[in-house]
């Protein structure tokens, strides 16, 4: 049996944070004492005044394989994972080939996967518009959920999915017992904003902006309140852009209602009035939008009407974004940000006088939860997976593209000064990440609900 004793001044513990000693035996935390205690027969890890953050969860990862690898791919995208202290990714049904809406393309996945992955991940299925019958055997054969777009995805073969076939989903979802993540916008205040398009510049960022308005993202949540009152499963609302949906969400909850929230990174670190015309590396679905708009989104974090982050990771090859041209309209949209989405938000935080137990519960127990890992991801605690993070928080940098680790080396956030560097990641108590140096060979592995 391996048994280490990890030690620090600040332990991010459930119950707070402080000098404490995590014993693990064979990857599983056996015991954590505060203070200093290593029994005999234990090596010993000593991290100082590093905090040790319990392996962060990113829920919303595009890997893009089998089929799309050169837009990214396992091996790349969980080397940025693991450099940027997350020990478990959950892989998106959408852009790889073919979509993972099916039992035949989740072992596609599987395939793709092995013997490639430096941190631990899981799959979502999707529901799209003619697969109702494949929604139980996806949730039999161990995904952790499904994923599903109001509108079109800009991805062929993975149809959107409307109020009709919706009703026809989900009592297939709602006997699954797994939560249906849900793109919230709908089509038609998008259509009515673009008829007042005609002839608008798309290098400006304000005529992006416009074309996709918070009415889209609220009637999409209000549909999902409607039908999740009345089919009660569990429904999770990916990357909210709009603060004008707090309110329903809030009375949603409040109603008790299993409604859960995440928003993104970007949308809490960038604002559109500071997007210059042409930057089209920061198109993403649902937009950016004002400074006013991020300040509501840190509250509803803070209140609890959002549960937590997760990066939606969604990389493209350089050219799909449109960098000479500068237009919006045909640039792809998704921002690429896994490696950095912990110094993003520990900068943020920062900034506001926040600690680092928000990082814990945001960025890894409320995704843990959201995946079906909660009993043993996602804290540190006596018998979950020793995956823990050294993190130096006093430390600051200014981000270059050597630093993303995934496929392709691009990133709104290049250039950028962030407070906050990953010393050391171990996922089930190997270290998988130290100081810039990756281990020699990949131990990740998949987690099946």
């Amino acid at each position: 049996m391996v048994r280490q004793a990890f030690l620090s001044t600040r332990v991010v513990l459930p119950e707070g944070t402080g000098p404490a000693t995590v014993l693990v035996a064979d990857g599983v935390i056996a015991s954590v004492f505060r203070g200093r205690v290593v029994p005999d027969g234990y090596s010993v890890r000593d991290f100082g005044d590093l905090c040790l953050l319990p392996g962060l969860i990113d829920t919303h990862v595009h890997i893009n394989e089998p089929g799309r690898t050169e837009w990214e791919g396992f091996a790349a995208a969980t080397r940025a994972a693991a450099a940027g202290g997350f020990t478990t990714v959950v892989d998106m049904p959408l852009n790889c080939l073919p979509e993972t809406t099916t039992v035949a393309a989740l072992e596609l996945k599987r395939a793709a996967a092995a013997g490639q992955c430096w941190v631990d991940w899981a799959a979502w299925g999707g529901v799209v518009g003619d697969n109702q019958l494949h929604i139980a055997p996806l949730a039999a054969s161990g995904v952790a959920g499904y994923k599903c777009f109001l509108i079109y995805p800009g991805i062929d073969g993975f149809s959107m999915i409307d109020e009709a076939q919706l009703r026809e989903a989900l009592p297939h979802v709602a006997r699954s017992g797994l939560p249906l993540l849900v793109h919230a916008e709908l089509a038609g205040p998008l259509e009515e904003a673009a008829a007042g398009l005609d002839g608008a510049d798309w290098t400006k960022y304000s005529t992006y902006l416009a074309s996709r308005p918070d009415e889209a993202e609220v009637s999409a949540i209000e549909l999902m309140i409607e039908l999740c009152r009345e089919f009660r499963c569990a429904i999770h609302i990916v990357h909210l852009s709009s603060a004008k949906a707090l309110a329903i969400l809030g009375a949603a909850r409040a109603e008790g209602l299993p409604i859960t929230v995440e928003t993104c990174p970007h949308y809490l670190h960038f604002a559109a009035e500071d997007i210059a015309d042409g930057a089209t590396l920061l198109k993403c679905a649902p937009p950016i939008r004002g400074k006013a708009n991020r300040d509501c989104l840190w509250e509803g974090l803070l209140s609890g009407v959002i549960d937590l982050v997760a990066s939606d990771h969604s990389p493209c090859p350089p050219e799909m974004k449109r960098l000479d041209t500068g237009n919006f309209q045909q640039a792809w949209g998704g921002i690429a940000g896994l490696s950095v989405s912990l110094p993003v938000m520990w900068s943020g935080l920062r900034r506001r006088g926040l600690t680092l137990d928000y990082v814990a519960q945001w960025l890894a127990g409320g995704p843990a939860k959201l995946a079906g890992l909660g009993k043993r991801k996602g804290r540190i605690a006596a018998g979950f997976d020793a995956d823990l993070a050294a993190f130096d928080p006093e430390a600051s940098f200014t981000l270059t593209a050597e630093q993303l680790h995934y496929r392709h080396a691009i990133s709104p956030y290049v250039g950028e000064k962030f407070w906050g560097i990953v010393r050391h990641t171990f996922v089930r108590g190997d270290e998988v990440f130290a100081d810039g140096v990756f281990a020699d060979s990949p131990i990740g592995m998949e987690l099946r609900r």
